[in-house]
């Protein structure tokens, strides 16, 4: 079955940084377009950004200049380099593989950015 592990999240302060990687198993990593989603409680799920199976990235614009999606296809992983963080950036973030349909999610990763 295909599986999609979360991993990175946690507690930082204002202005720090986090890390998270999302490890698949069990599909073809390289053709698919990988993404971050987020989800803040009381709030829709979020498109934080993605990356397409040749590259190309793309970002909401409250993160852009701050995150970096990137992806390392020999490790069947996907990052979310996360800096300048803000309150704002609370949520549980989720990663998405996406190769026409269906789509596979992850269970998330809590990040908590508070003083």
């Amino acid at each position: 079955q295909v599986q999609l592990v979360e991993s990175g999240g946690g507690l930082v302060q204002p202005g720090g940084s986090l890390r998270l990687s999302c490890a698949a198993s069990r599909i073809i990593f390289s053709i698919y377009t990988m993404s971050w989603y987020r989800q803040a409680p009381g709030k829709q799920r979020e498109l934080v950004a993605t990356i397409t199976s040749g590259g190309s990235t793309n970002y909401v614009d409250s993160v852009k200049g701050r995150f970096t999606i990137s992806r390392d296809n020999a490790k069947n992983t996907v990052y979310l380099q996360m800096n300048s963080l803000k309150p704002e950036d609370t949520a549980v973030y989720y990663c998405n593989a996406k190769y026409y349909a269906p789509d596979y999610w992850g269970q998330g990763t809590q990040v908590t950015v508070s003083s």
